[in-house]
Protein backbone atom coordinates (compact mmCIF):
# COMPACT_ATOMS: atom_id res chain seq x y z
CA UNK A 1 0.00 0.00 0.00
CA UNK A 2 2.71 2.68 1.09
CA UNK A 3 5.11 1.23 -1.76
CA UNK A 4 2.14 2.22 -4.17
CA UNK A 5 1.13 5.53 -2.64
CA UNK A 6 5.17 6.68 -3.09
CA UNK A 7 4.89 5.34 -6.60
CA UNK A 8 1.99 7.85 -7.49
CA UNK A 9 3.03 10.74 -5.00
CA UNK A 10 -0.33 10.51 -3.01
CA UNK A 11 -1.17 12.71 -0.26
CA UNK A 12 -2.93 9.83 1.87
CA UNK A 13 -3.13 6.61 2.73
CA UNK A 14 -7.45 5.44 3.39
CA UNK A 15 -8.41 2.62 5.36
CA UNK A 16 -11.74 2.00 5.96
CA UNK A 17 -11.80 0.66 9.68
CA UNK A 18 -14.58 1.96 12.39
CA UNK A 19 -13.23 3.23 16.01
CA UNK A 20 -14.29 -0.05 17.76
CA UNK A 21 -12.23 -2.60 16.06
CA UNK A 22 -8.39 -3.84 16.14
CA UNK A 23 -7.76 -3.22 12.50
CA UNK A 24 -7.47 1.08 12.76
CA UNK A 25 -4.50 0.00 15.34
CA UNK A 26 -2.84 -2.16 13.21
CA UNK A 27 -3.45 0.38 10.07
CA UNK A 28 -2.79 3.47 11.67
CA UNK A 29 0.67 2.45 13.71
CA UNK A 30 1.49 0.43 10.56
CA UNK A 31 1.01 3.39 7.96
CA UNK A 32 2.76 5.63 10.17
CA UNK A 33 5.30 3.54 11.10
CA UNK A 34 6.44 3.46 7.70
CA UNK A 35 5.20 6.48 6.01
CA UNK A 36 5.30 9.11 8.53
CA UNK A 37 4.91 12.11 6.25
CA UNK A 38 1.44 10.91 4.39
CA UNK A 39 -1.48 11.69 6.48
CA UNK A 40 -3.53 8.36 7.39
CA UNK A 41 -7.30 8.67 6.85
CA UNK A 42 -10.24 6.60 8.31
CA UNK A 43 -13.55 8.30 7.48
CA UNK A 44 -15.92 5.44 8.72
CA UNK A 45 -14.46 6.35 11.42
CA UNK A 46 -14.07 9.83 11.65
CA UNK A 47 -17.18 10.98 10.03
CA UNK A 48 -19.10 8.37 12.59
CA UNK A 49 -20.48 6.54 9.66
CA UNK A 50 -22.81 3.39 11.42
CA UNK A 51 -23.33 0.37 9.04
CA UNK A 52 -26.52 1.07 7.16
CA UNK A 53 -24.78 4.39 6.43
CA UNK A 54 -21.90 2.89 5.36
CA UNK A 55 -23.14 0.33 2.77
CA UNK A 56 -25.59 2.85 1.71
CA UNK A 57 -22.55 4.97 0.79
CA UNK A 58 -21.07 2.91 -1.10
CA UNK A 59 -24.29 2.04 -3.08
CA UNK A 60 -23.81 5.84 -3.99
CA UNK A 61 -20.00 5.40 -5.54
CA UNK A 62 -21.29 2.16 -7.38
CA UNK A 63 -19.27 -0.18 -4.99
CA UNK A 64 -21.01 -3.67 -4.81
CA UNK A 65 -22.13 -4.92 -1.88
CA UNK A 66 -23.09 -8.79 -1.02
CA UNK A 67 -25.99 -9.94 0.40
CA UNK A 68 -24.07 -11.53 3.40
CA UNK A 69 -21.83 -8.36 4.34
CA UNK A 70 -24.75 -6.48 4.41
CA UNK A 71 -25.86 -9.23 6.98
CA UNK A 72 -22.80 -9.54 8.89
CA UNK A 73 -18.98 -7.86 8.75
CA UNK A 74 -17.26 -10.11 7.44
CA UNK A 75 -12.80 -10.09 6.88
CA UNK A 76 -11.59 -12.95 4.62
CA UNK A 77 -7.57 -13.88 2.96
CA UNK A 78 -6.79 -17.15 2.02
CA UNK A 79 -5.50 -18.30 6.08
CA UNK A 80 -9.31 -17.15 6.60
CA UNK A 81 -12.51 -16.09 7.35
CA UNK A 82 -13.50 -13.72 10.32
CA UNK A 83 -17.64 -13.19 10.66
CA UNK A 84 -19.01 -10.66 13.24
CA UNK A 85 -22.19 -8.33 13.86
CA UNK A 86 -25.63 -8.66 13.40
CA UNK A 87 -26.93 -11.82 14.45
CA UNK A 88 -24.05 -12.61 16.37
CA UNK A 89 -23.82 -10.00 18.87
CA UNK A 90 -25.79 -12.04 20.89
CA UNK A 91 -23.37 -14.38 22.30
CA UNK A 92 -26.27 -16.69 23.61
CA UNK A 93 -27.05 -17.68 19.97
CA UNK A 94 -25.92 -20.06 17.88
CA UNK A 95 -24.07 -18.80 14.75
CA UNK A 96 -26.89 -19.43 11.89
CA UNK A 97 -26.14 -21.81 8.84
CA UNK A 98 -25.26 -18.86 6.37
CA UNK A 99 -22.80 -17.39 8.61
CA UNK A 100 -20.24 -20.32 7.39
CA UNK A 101 -19.16 -20.55 3.63
CA UNK A 102 -15.85 -22.76 3.69
CA UNK A 103 -17.17 -25.51 6.29
CA UNK A 104 -19.37 -27.93 6.34
CA UNK A 105 -21.50 -28.33 9.46
CA UNK A 106 -19.78 -31.46 11.08
CA UNK A 107 -22.83 -33.18 11.69
CA UNK A 108 -23.43 -32.93 7.72
CA UNK A 109 -19.48 -33.60 7.21
CA UNK A 110 -18.96 -37.57 5.66
CA UNK A 111 -19.65 -40.47 7.49
CA UNK A 112 -15.82 -41.60 7.16
CA UNK A 113 -12.84 -40.45 8.09
CA UNK A 114 -10.27 -38.11 5.97
CA UNK A 115 -6.93 -38.93 5.94
CA UNK A 116 -4.51 -36.07 5.28
CA UNK A 117 -0.47 -36.25 5.07
CA UNK A 118 1.40 -32.98 5.16
CA UNK A 119 5.26 -32.35 4.14
CA UNK A 120 7.39 -29.60 5.79
CA UNK A 121 10.91 -28.46 4.91
CA UNK A 122 12.63 -26.39 7.35
CA UNK A 123 9.04 -25.36 8.79
CA UNK A 124 7.50 -24.50 5.32
CA UNK A 125 4.31 -26.94 4.35
CA UNK A 126 5.28 -27.86 1.04
CA UNK A 127 3.43 -31.08 0.11
CA UNK A 128 -0.24 -32.60 0.82
CA UNK A 129 -0.63 -36.20 -0.09
CA UNK A 130 2.85 -36.66 -1.70
CA UNK A 131 1.59 -33.85 -4.04
CA UNK A 132 4.13 -30.85 -4.07
CA UNK A 133 2.64 -27.79 -4.14
CA UNK A 134 3.55 -23.73 -3.71
CA UNK A 135 2.53 -22.58 -0.47
CA UNK A 136 -0.75 -20.09 -2.18
CA UNK A 137 -1.94 -23.97 -3.75
CA UNK A 138 -1.40 -25.80 -0.69
CA UNK A 139 -3.29 -23.84 1.32
CA UNK A 140 -6.44 -23.31 -0.57
CA UNK A 141 -6.20 -27.32 -1.12
CA UNK A 142 -6.38 -28.00 2.90
CA UNK A 143 -8.85 -25.61 3.05
CA UNK A 144 -11.14 -27.66 0.64
CA UNK A 145 -9.84 -30.99 2.61
CA UNK A 146 -10.79 -29.39 5.99
CA UNK A 147 -13.84 -27.17 5.06
CA UNK A 148 -15.65 -30.37 3.58
CA UNK A 149 -14.90 -32.38 6.82
CA UNK A 150 -15.88 -29.26 9.42
CA UNK A 151 -12.67 -29.07 10.80
CA UNK A 152 -11.80 -25.34 11.12
CA UNK A 153 -14.97 -23.26 12.91
CA UNK A 154 -14.01 -21.38 15.73
CA UNK A 155 -16.45 -19.35 18.40
CA UNK A 156 -15.01 -17.58 20.94
CA UNK A 157 -15.40 -13.64 23.19
CA UNK A 158 -12.67 -11.77 21.86
CA UNK A 159 -10.47 -8.91 23.56
CA UNK A 160 -10.44 -6.07 21.84
CA UNK A 161 -7.38 -3.56 22.35
CA UNK A 162 -9.53 -0.64 22.50
CA UNK A 163 -10.90 -2.51 25.61
CA UNK A 164 -14.12 -3.91 24.02
CA UNK A 165 -15.56 -7.37 24.32
CA UNK A 166 -16.31 -8.98 21.31
CA UNK A 167 -18.16 -12.52 20.02
CA UNK A 168 -16.32 -13.65 17.30
CA UNK A 169 -16.80 -16.74 14.73
CA UNK A 170 -14.11 -17.57 12.53
CA UNK A 171 -13.37 -20.14 9.63
CA UNK A 172 -9.73 -21.20 9.47
CA UNK A 173 -9.43 -25.76 7.84
CA UNK A 174 -6.42 -24.71 6.46
CA UNK A 175 -4.85 -23.00 9.63
CA UNK A 176 -6.28 -25.20 11.79
CA UNK A 177 -4.87 -28.51 10.26
CA UNK A 178 -1.46 -27.23 9.08
CA UNK A 179 -0.61 -25.21 12.65
CA UNK A 180 -1.28 -28.46 14.14
CA UNK A 181 0.59 -30.34 11.92
CA UNK A 182 3.31 -27.97 12.39
CA UNK A 183 3.35 -28.15 15.97
CA UNK A 184 3.53 -31.60 15.67
CA UNK A 185 6.52 -32.10 13.95
CA UNK A 186 7.89 -29.44 16.02
CA UNK A 187 8.24 -31.54 19.44
CA UNK A 188 9.51 -34.72 17.36
CA UNK A 189 12.56 -32.43 16.18
CA UNK A 190 13.17 -29.74 19.04
CA UNK A 191 14.69 -30.41 21.89
CA UNK A 192 12.45 -29.63 25.11
CA UNK A 193 14.18 -26.56 26.12
CA UNK A 194 13.84 -25.18 22.59
CA UNK A 195 9.79 -26.82 22.27
CA UNK A 196 8.94 -24.55 25.86
CA UNK A 197 10.92 -21.66 25.12
CA UNK A 198 9.28 -20.95 21.63
CA UNK A 199 6.18 -21.24 23.55
CA UNK A 200 6.92 -18.24 24.78
CA UNK A 201 8.71 -16.79 21.83
CA UNK A 202 4.98 -17.72 19.82
CA UNK A 203 2.83 -15.87 22.25
CA UNK A 204 5.07 -12.98 22.35
CA UNK A 205 4.51 -13.48 18.59
CA UNK A 206 1.46 -13.21 18.14
CA UNK A 207 0.80 -10.52 20.96
CA UNK A 208 2.62 -7.99 18.88
CA UNK A 209 0.93 -9.01 15.75
CA UNK A 210 -2.48 -8.60 17.39
CA UNK A 211 -2.26 -5.40 18.85
CA UNK A 212 -0.24 -3.61 15.47
CA UNK A 213 3.39 -3.66 15.97
CA UNK A 214 4.38 -5.46 13.66
CA UNK A 215 6.75 -3.51 12.45
CA UNK A 216 8.17 -3.49 16.06
CA UNK A 217 11.49 -4.40 16.82
CA UNK A 218 10.95 -6.88 18.87
CA UNK A 219 8.93 -8.77 16.10
CA UNK A 220 12.40 -8.87 13.73
CA UNK A 221 14.13 -10.49 16.58
CA UNK A 222 11.18 -13.00 17.20
CA UNK A 223 11.38 -13.76 13.47
CA UNK A 224 15.41 -14.40 13.59
CA UNK A 225 14.77 -16.55 16.51
CA UNK A 226 12.05 -18.73 14.72
CA UNK A 227 13.46 -19.09 11.98
CA UNK A 228 16.67 -20.13 13.45
CA UNK A 229 14.08 -22.77 15.48
CA UNK A 230 12.84 -24.06 12.00
CA UNK A 231 15.89 -24.95 10.63
CA UNK A 232 15.50 -29.18 11.58
CA UNK A 233 11.20 -28.69 11.30
CA UNK A 234 11.45 -31.13 8.34
CA UNK A 235 9.17 -34.02 8.06
CA UNK A 236 5.22 -35.35 7.47
CA UNK A 237 2.70 -35.20 10.08
CA UNK A 238 -0.31 -37.73 9.20
CA UNK A 239 -3.82 -36.28 10.45
CA UNK A 240 -7.56 -37.72 10.87
CA UNK A 241 -10.25 -35.32 9.77
CA UNK A 242 -13.84 -36.66 11.25
CA UNK A 243 -16.19 -34.09 11.42
CA UNK A 244 -15.21 -31.12 13.22
CA UNK A 245 -12.75 -33.15 14.45
CA UNK A 246 -8.81 -33.20 14.01
CA UNK A 247 -6.73 -35.88 15.60
CA UNK A 248 -2.71 -36.43 14.74
CA UNK A 249 -2.05 -40.11 14.10
CA UNK A 250 1.50 -40.22 12.90
CA UNK A 251 4.74 -38.15 12.15
CA UNK A 252 8.00 -38.80 10.44
CA UNK A 253 11.16 -36.95 10.30
CA UNK A 254 14.72 -37.51 9.66
CA UNK A 255 16.04 -35.36 12.04
CA UNK A 256 13.79 -36.90 14.54
CA UNK A 257 15.17 -36.90 18.65
CA UNK A 258 12.57 -39.78 19.32
CA UNK A 259 14.66 -43.13 18.97
CA UNK A 260 12.39 -46.19 19.35
CA UNK A 261 14.72 -47.83 21.13
CA UNK A 262 15.44 -45.65 23.88
CA UNK A 263 11.42 -45.37 24.33
CA UNK A 264 10.95 -49.13 24.23
CA UNK A 265 9.37 -50.48 27.32
CA UNK A 266 11.16 -53.56 26.83
CA UNK A 267 13.79 -54.39 29.76
CA UNK A 268 16.28 -54.95 27.10
CA UNK A 269 16.46 -51.60 25.71
CA UNK A 270 18.92 -49.57 25.08
CA UNK A 271 18.35 -47.16 28.04
CA UNK A 272 19.98 -47.92 30.77
CA UNK A 273 17.35 -47.51 33.65
CA UNK A 274 19.58 -47.88 36.71
CA UNK A 275 20.86 -43.91 35.96
CA UNK A 276 16.83 -42.66 36.82
CA UNK A 277 17.20 -43.71 40.23
CA UNK A 278 20.15 -41.34 40.96
CA UNK A 279 18.95 -38.27 38.81
CA UNK A 280 15.37 -38.32 40.71
CA UNK A 281 17.17 -37.96 43.85
CA UNK A 282 19.19 -34.88 42.85
CA UNK A 283 16.10 -33.43 40.39
CA UNK A 284 13.76 -33.78 43.23
CA UNK A 285 16.18 -32.63 46.47
CA UNK A 286 15.43 -28.85 46.65
CA UNK A 287 11.53 -30.04 46.80
CA UNK A 288 12.35 -32.81 49.39
CA UNK A 289 14.21 -30.31 51.22
CA UNK A 290 11.41 -27.72 51.40
CA UNK A 291 8.75 -30.10 52.58
CA UNK A 292 11.21 -31.20 55.34
CA UNK A 293 11.55 -27.66 56.55
CA UNK A 294 7.53 -26.98 56.55
CA UNK A 295 6.78 -30.03 58.08
CA UNK A 296 9.11 -29.39 61.40
CA UNK A 297 7.74 -25.60 61.24
CA UNK A 298 4.21 -27.15 61.69
CA UNK A 299 5.70 -29.55 64.43
CA UNK A 300 4.45 -28.36 67.78
CA UNK A 301 7.68 -27.69 70.53
CA UNK A 302 7.36 -29.62 73.77
CA UNK A 303 7.30 -27.68 76.73
CA UNK A 304 9.83 -27.80 79.17
CA UNK A 305 8.57 -29.10 83.00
Amino acid sequence: MIEIAQKEDATGLVHGCTGRGNDQVRFDITLGSLAPNIKVLAPVRDWGLTREEEIAYAKTKGIPVSDSAKKYSIDASVWGRAIECGLLEDASQTPPDDAYEWTVAPEEAPDKPEIITIAFESGVPVAVNGKKMTPLALIEEVNKIAGRNGVGRIDHIEDRIVGLKSREVYECPAATVILEAHKDLEKMVMTRHEVLFKEQVDAQWVYLAYTGLWVDPLKDDLDAFINRSQQNVTGEVKLKLYKGSLIVIGRTSPMSLYDKNLANYNIKTTFNQSHSHGFIELWGLQTRMYNSLMKAEKKPRSKKP
